[in-house]
C-alpha cells in the first residue's frame, strides 16, 4: 500500500466516523471537494498545510492522523 492511498483510507474513515459528506469537509476544510475525493481514493498527496487544515476540520490533531497513516502501512508491511 502506498502512502497515499493509506492517507486516503484514514481520512475516509475519519470523516465519516465524524458523520460528514465531502462536501460539508470541504466547506470545514476550505479545500475542494473533487481534492478530498482525490486525497480518499490515493489519487493526490497531501502537504503539511493540509493535513493541518483537514485535521482542524475534522476535530482530531495532525499527528494523530500521520500516525494512523503510519499503522496501516507497518500492517501492511506485515501481512
Amino acid at each position: 500500500m502506498t502512502p497515499e492511498k493509506a492517507f486516503g483510507k484514514v481520512l475516509q474513515r475519519l470523516r465519516k466516523a465524524k458523520r460528514l459528506s465531502q462536501e460539508e469537509l470541504s466547506f470545514r476544510s476550505q479545500l475542494d471537494r473533487t481534492f478530498i475525493s482525490r486525497l480518499e481514493g490515493g489519487l493526490r498527496q497531501p502537504t503539511l498545510s493540509t493535513i493541518i487544515r483537514l485535521a482542524e476540520a475534522l476535530g482530531v490533531s495532525a499527528t494523530s492522523i500521520v500516525a494512523e497513516v503510519e499503522n496501516l502501512l507497518n500492517e501492511d508491511k506485515q501481512d
